[in-house]
């Protein structure tokens, strides 16, 4: 399956909090140290990611539990219980100096390079915590993606075999731990692009995997590039 293009986000790239926000953080100063807080080792996939195909890589500056920049921003997730104390007025500051900047630059991007080069490939990098709410998480790797849009259903049905096959005993899910269709910066942009020739996925890798052995983590990137190249055809770029 070939793509042309490519593309890289990371959303919960940080857990910064610049001083003038910091107000409500003072009540919980572990909170920014969670999982709550921002998707370890996202950035770090991210950045090989970008590298390997020579695309543009776009990261968040800000903790999402200042302003989350994944979620829509009519929705009520796109503030968290913190930034929900600050006025409205401010609270729409943080969405003009933060979250329109970030998916304006995003979209400006994949429209560019989608300018009669063929096929886009949007690579959105995220973590998740191994328990929430007391619940185990059983996989390593996530694949996120829209059943309905061909091209993403046809990549992640062959990328999963070939990363099972690359990590033998890694489980490697679909649309897990979370629905490739609940909002999020590459079902935004399936609404901005059209089907034939944009593809959003969304990695979610188990936290797990960044905090063990660094040998074991540096394998499973090295999997997921070598991987998703083969299957693309890619060298990267253009």
């Amino acid at each position: 399956m070939r793509f042309d293009v490519f593309l890289v986000s990371c959303e919960h790239a940080s857990n910064a909090v610049p001083v003038r926000w910091r107000g409500p953080f003072t009540a919980a100063p572990g909170v920014l140290d969670t999982h709550r807080a921002w998707d370890p080792g996202a950035l770090v996939l991210a950045r090989e990611l970008a590298e390997r195909f020579d695309a543009p890589l776009f990261a968040g500056q800000v903790t999402r539990l200042l302003v989350d920049l994944n979620r829509r921003e009519a929705g009520k997730g796109v503030f968290s219980e913190f930034s929900r104390q600050f006025e409205p007025e401010r609270r729409l500051h943080l969405l003009n100096l933060y979250h329109r900047p970030y998916r304006v630059a995003v979209l400006d991007a994949a429209r560019h390079l989608l300018r009669g080069r063929g096929r886009l490939l949007h690579l959105s990098c995220h973590s998740f915590t191994p328990v929430l709410d007391g619940q185990v998480r059983k996989a390593e790797i996530g694949l996120l993606f829209d059943p309905r849009r061909r091209l993403e259903a046809g990549l992640c049905s062959v990328w999963r075999p070939a990363l099972k096959a690359a990590l033998p005993g890694y489980r490697v899910r679909l649309n897990y731990p979370y629905k490739g269709t609940s909002d999020g910066v590459t079902t935004w942009l399936r609404r901005e692009l059209g089907p034939a020739r944009y593809a959003g996925i969304e990695i979610e890798l188990n936290q797990s995997l960044a905090t063990g052995a660094a040998a074991r983590w540096a394998g499973v990137r090295r999997a997921l590039i070598e991987t998703l190249g083969a299957i693309c055809g890619a060298g990267g770029g253009t």
